[in-house]
């Protein structure tokens, strides 16, 4: 954590503007009510993905973090592990609502390669690290109210930067932080208790952008899509699968879709834990990385 708040304290500065529009353009009833008013139903705020946005683990949603409604705001942080035969990742970060129109997020992602280091000319146990800022805008629509067939949609923007630019330019990466753009429907049908959502992100980011963003045939921005299909057991317990299709841009390894079946349960309307099974493929020359996902989410 030392570490974090120098970082944060290099937020880009269109953050800051967001921040300040949606303040002065608060509804007049939030001045009234309790700021952290907490009013969402358990569980349609989604949880935090591996970017820092709210959504699924995988893929981002156009749901707003927190459990803020449109008179108040929301606040959730979490901690990601996901375990793979050959490497260890790990996500941590927070994230704002504001009044169910605006969230802005931050993530730290460290990927730990362990002795696949080695065999990269690494080292063993070398790390690769990452910060995402985030932002997304509800244009629409929302999750559970209105129209049953109008989803809640949403457009996003994700600036990350790698820590280890030398080196994922040595691998190949013409670049060592890029922007992805989402654009998100979701859409809970309650009478069928059904969550579906479909993103598409334009993205230049290899390995989620870990290992940098671009190469020498692919400089450009290519269309991605992320599905999501949740089904809610009880108030407080969904089950799911995600699909997220990857760019395929570094020549020295393959780069394959991801896909999890995951399930998560609200211990209480603060506190919601996730776990999944993941496929992410091969990964850096290294094949059949599946395993397990654990997640964390505190929200307010």
């Amino acid at each position: 954590m030392k570490n974090w708040l120098p970082r944060c304290a290099r937020t880009p500065k269109w953050i800051a503007a967001v921040v300040l529009a949606c303040t002065l353009a608060a509804p007049a009833a939030a001045q009234q009510a309790d700021l952290f008013d907490g009013g969402k139903l358990l569980l349609t705020n989604g949880v935090s993905s591996i970017q820092g946005a709210s959504g699924g683990g995988l893929a981002t949603w156009s749901t707003i973090a927190g459990r803020g409604t449109d008179a108040g705001v929301g606040l959730s942080a979490h901690a990601t592990l996901v375990e793979l035969p050959d490497y260890g990742f790990q996500s941590h970060g927070v994230s704002v609502g504001l009044f169910n129109r605006v969230e802005l997020s931050y993530a730290r992602q460290n990927f730990d390669t362990r002795d696949v280091g080695t065999a990269l000319g690494l080292g063993k146990g070398f790390t690769f690290n990452q910060d995402i800022f985030a932002a997304k805008v509800r244009l629409a629509g929302d999750v559970v109210y209105g129209d049953p067939f109008m989803p809640q949609i949403a457009v996003g923007i994700e600036h990350k930067r790698s820590a280890d630019t030398p080196i994922v330019r040595a691998v190949g990466a013409t670049e060592g932080s890029g922007t992805d753009f989402t654009l998100s429907a979701t859409k809970l049908f309650l009478s069928h208790s059904l969550l579906v959502n479909t993103t598409l992100r334009l993205t230049k980011a290899n390995q989620n952008g870990l290992l940098g963003f671009g190469s020498a045939s692919g400089k450009k921005h290519s269309l991605q899509f992320e599905g999501s299909v949740a089904y809610q057991l009880s108030r407080r317990a969904v089950i799911g699968a995600e699909y997220r299709t990857k760019p395929d841009n570094l020549a020295i390894a393959r780069e394959d879709d991801w896909w999890d079946l995951f399930a998560a349960y609200a211990i209480t309307k603060n506190i919601t834990i996730t776990a999944a099974y993941v496929d992410l493929g091969s990964i850096a020359t290294f094949d059949r990385q599946r395993g397990g996902f654990l997640s964390a989410q505190f929200a307010f």
